[in-house]
Formats: structure tokens, C-alpha cells, sequence
């Protein structure tokens, strides 16, 4: 019989969001690849709790930038679930800063994961992402709400932005659609990291909903792009509770 299973890999999967969007492709019935880059326990932890709820899971690594790592990563996935249909791109630095001040090497950094990580998970899907399948990317809405500080990663993310729009219109033909997930304010450890309660409170405001995004809200949106979504395609979903 053949396995009719879809497969997908998460990249950043040890991460906040990450780890929902993990667990809630697993709820879909999705084989998951769960990715990491440093953390092999906790990916291997979060595996472990996707076969133990009766789903399927397999732990890969990979720094993200590294073409040959991730060539790797995707290569495990499919032998261990013969394909790979989604990809979801979580994985990302955030570092903040005045342009005035912000240190350069802090900024080669963060564009080599962000940027260049990017395009290299990117360019393994647009090779591999068998027929109705889904990338999913990941930008930030700061990209619109011009945040002071935030400009070195808005500019990175940025760059995911025209990447993804790109890449939707290069895979014609092929019946995959390819979008990017643009959050707010997201209670994370990325994001909650270096604010004081105010500056949290401040944020949370924003929105109409009067509360910081979770990582689940965030999930359920990546989970409609990559399964009943099949009509948006080459978009930047702002996933962020109404924060203008």
C-alpha cells in the first residue's frame, strides 16, 4: 500500500513558534521534521512527544545558512518518510539596535542566518517540495510598523518578504504554493527576551484583541497554508491580532 502520509520539515523546530507549528502539523496528521540547529535534546524531546501522542517524528540538524547541512536534513527526512511535501522556515535571529550604534559583525550574523538561511532552506524546497505541497517562510510585521530598533532585522526579514513573493511565481507549474507568515508581538522567548514588563505590556496593547500573539495563533495560520490554504499563494499573511 502506498503511504499516503504528508511530510513535512520544520526548521527551527526547538523555538517557540517552532515547536507549536511542529505539534500542529502532527496534529494534521503530518510526518514531521523536526529541526534544530544547536539543541539536539530538546529536538529529539519534542520527536519523541510527536510518536508518543501516536504521531511521527524524526530529529534533524543543520545550521541553516550551510547548504550542505541542510542538503542533509532534507535527505533524512525523506529517507525516513519517503518525500517532503511542506516546509516550514521558523528558523531566524532577532538582534536589535539603533542603526547609529548597531554593531556590524552582530549584523553579518543575523543577515547570514536570516538572509542567507533563508535562501538556502528555500532553494532545498523549490528542488524537493513534491506536488501540492506548501513553503512557508517567516518575515515579521515590524516590516510595517517601522518599530525604532528593530531596523537591522526588519531589513533581513525584508529580504525573506521578496524571496518568498519570488519563489511562488519560479514554481509555476508546479502546484505548490509558497507564502510568508508576517507575526506581531508574540509571547516567545525570542521576543519577551531583554523587555521589561512595561515595554510587554506596551506591545500587548496594540492590538485590538489587547494581548501579545502565542505561538499556537501563530501555528494555526502556518497550518492553513500548508494544508486547506491551496488558494493563497505568493502572499505576506500578517498574523499579528490587528496591530496597525
Amino acid at each position: 500500500m502506498t503511504d499516503t502520509t504528508r511530510v513535512a520539515l520544520v526548521t527551527g523546530a526547538t523555538g517557540g513558534i517552532g515547536s507549536a507549528v511542529a505539534r500542529r502539523l502532527a496534529a494534521d496528521t503530518m510526518a514531521v521534521g523536526v529541526h534544530y540547529a544547536g539543541n539536539k535534546a530538546a529536538a529529539e524531546e519534542l520527536a519523541a512527544e510527536i510518536r508518543a501522542a501516536g504521531g511521527r517524528a524524526v530529529a534533524v540538524g543543520g545550521d541553516v545558512a550551510d547548504e550542505h547541512a541542510m542538503a542533509e536534513a532534507f535527505d533524512a527526512v525523506e529517507e525516513a518518510f519517503g518525500g517532503v511535501d511542506v516546509v516550514v522556515h521558523t528558523a531566524g535571529e532577532m538582534l536589535l539596535g539603533p542603526v547609529a550604534d548597531f554593531d556590524l559583525a552582530a549584523l553579518d550574523r543575523m543577515h547570514r542566518t536570516n538572509i542567507r538561511g533563508t535562501f538556502v532552506v528555500a532553494q532545498q524546497a523549490a528542488r524537493r517540495v513534491r506536488s501540492g505541497g506548501a513553503v512557508v517562510t517567516f518575515s515579521t510585521s515590524v516590516t510595517r510598523l517601522s518599530f525604532p530598533g528593530y531596523a537591522a532585522y526588519a531589513a533581513s526579514k525584508g529580504a525573506v518578504e521578496a524571496m518568498t513573493l519570488i519563489l511562488a511565481r519560479e514554481l509555476r507549474g508546479r502546484d505548490v504554493t509558497v507564502n510568508a507568515v508576517a507575526p506581531g508581538p508574540t509571547a516567545t522567548p525570542l521576543f519577551l527576551n531583554g523587555k521589561d514588563q512595561e515595554t510587554v505590556d506596551r506591545l500587548a496593547a496594540q492590538s485590538p484583541l489587547e494581548r501579545l500573539g502565542t505561538p499556537d495563533d501563530i501555528a494555526e495560520t502556518v497550518a492553513f497554508l500548508a494544508g486547506p490554504g491551496r488558494w493563497v499563494n505568493g502572499q505576506v499573511v500578517y498574523t499579528n491580532g490587528g496591530v496597525a
